[in-house]
């Protein structure tokens, strides 16, 4: 059944295109008004403004399924997927520092982790010419196990050993956001990216409130009543078994969505277009912020609050009603309410990292970690779209692969993390800890507030209103 049969004007304002919308589908199809040539309208974002959100759920899960089986079948496996996430984001720093004196190997981890990442798009980039991506995709979810069990399998935690693990953790996240920003770009339009951002984020917020709280109640239920005599390291492994056996469901999934490759193309590029540079520039002050919002958690909960136990219930605090606003947010916004969005997330992060500052106490630390629980999700919901609108335009602009932008964008993250992490490493070694954990979070939420001018930047640029630039060449 055909229905909503009206005409709207392609982005570069030079053809009417007729469009209907194929229900049983959920997508729309059209042509040029004088051109025989059929286009899917996946290229054409649609710049209405998202349906009223219903009170009924089925009508929500009605509207999730008026959505394209590509992009369902990606949520769905990253929802899956994020019941892992919170066990390698918190738990593998509580296991460093349970087996070690060194915190600082906390971060030389996930300074490892960010190096190996940007090494792994780059081989991503000439496996995708052969290997067809949703193998890929899976290499990378099932490598997140065998890397916790390769640090585990330490006789000793070392600088090197841990180095060693974090660079196959880098490989398994290299694999697993190279492709998912691919098929993400892919499989969603301007249009929908709120609400497939929304949705996403609520799931990973979701699965936040659950994996910390049980993972933490049972590590502290196996040192509290003797489980496994007494060895709290098994409780671990049991853990990795699980990540194991998800990886292996989301893996099976991700292959019933029919998921294409990019196009057979160069992909390696040092001259972009000035709107890209800005991009950059977003990309490298993102990135000085995710190596703390990754391991901050772990490190100032154990060493003011208590063990892991802790550590599970406070992430679960305030989560759910995260995960609803988040829900909310990504069903009824759309692209002019994200640099708003974006202002709140960075506002919430610079009040935690004053809380932790001024008080540096559990209560400081608590209301970090509350600050934290709705500024990360909300960053993400904002900034993921305009990135990958960023890439449609220039993408269409310079007649370059969209992995192009993807790989490049994985290296302006990466100096932005380098920068993190390397200023929390020379803290702790030349400083103290105590300074590294109280004062050095501030630094970075400061620094990472000036995103927002960028991002206004972005927003405003007049290519990204007209698409068209000169080509750089």
């Amino acid at each position: 059944m055909l229905t909503c049969r009206t005409p709207w004007r392609c982005p570069t304002r030079k053809h009417l295109i007729l469009g209907f919308r194929k229900r049983s589908e959920g997508i729309r199809v059209g042509h040029l008004r004088g051109c025989p040539k059929r286009i899917p309208s996946e290229r054409f974002p649609d710049s209405r403004q998202p349906p009223t959100m219903s009170s009924k759920p089925t009508s929500e899960i009605s509207f999730f399924q008026s959505h394209p089986l590509s992009m369902r079948v990606l949520l769905l496996t990253n929802l899956i997927y994020g019941l892992v996430m919170p066990i390698i984001e918190l738990f593998v720093g509580a296991y460093i520092m349970r087996n070690s004196s060194d915190i600082s190997l906390v971060v030389i981890f996930q300074l490892a982790v960010y190096t190996g990442i940007p090494t792994t798009f780059l081989i991503n980039g000439y496996l995708l010419r052969r290997v067809p991506i949703s193998r890929l995709y899976s290499l990378g979810m099932l490598l997140s196990g065998v890397s916790m069990t390769a640090m585990m399998m330490l006789n000793e935690l070392n600088t090197a050993g841990v180095f060693f693990a974090g660079l196959i953790m880098g490989l398994s996240y290299g694999f697993f956001w190279a492709n998912r920003d691919f098929l993400a770009l892919n499989t969603t339009n301007d249009g929908n990216r709120n609400y497939y951002y929304g949705i996403e984020t609520f799931f990973y917020t979701m699965t936040g409130i659950l994996v910390p709280f049980c993972a933490g109640a049972f590590i502290a239920a196996t040192q509290k009543n003797g489980w496994f005599s007494g060895n709290v390291n098994f409780a671990y492994y049991i853990l990795t078994g699980c990540v194991f056996a998800l990886t292996i469901v989301a893996s099976v999934l991700v292959h019933r969505g029919g998921f294409q490759n990019p196009k057979n193309a160069p992909f390696l590029f040092f001259n972009f277009d000035r709107l890209w540079n800005k991009m950059l520039g977003l990309a490298a002050l993102k990135g000085v912020a995710q190596g703390y919002i990754v391991t901050a958690p772990t490190m100032l909960i154990l060493t003011l609050v208590g063990k892991e136990g802790s550590l599970g219930l406070i992430q679960s605090i305030g989560a759910l009603l995260s995960a609803i606003l988040l829900y909310i947010l990504g069903r009824v916004t759309g692209p002019k309410h994200r640099l708003l969005i974006y202002g709140i997330g960075c506002s919430l992060f610079v009040l935690g990292a004053l809380f932790n500052a001024g008080m540096y106490s559990a209560l400081g630390v608590i209301l970090f970690m509350t600050c934290l629980l709705f500024a990360r999700p909300l960053l993400d919901i904002a900034y993921f779209p305009v990135q990958l609108k960023v890439i449609d335009v220039m993408a269409e602009i310079e007649k370059r692969n969209e992995f192009a932008y993807i790989f490049n964008h994985e290296l302006g993250l990466y100096v932005g993390r380098l920068f993190g992490c390397g200023l929390f490493i020379a803290l702790a070694w030349y400083v103290s800890e105590y300074a590294a954990l109280r004062f050095a979070l501030l630094v970075i939420a400061v620094v990472h507030l000036m995103g927002w001018f960028v991002m206004r930047n972005i927003l405003n640029d007049p290519t990204m209103k007209q698409g068209t630039v000169e080509n750089p060449g």
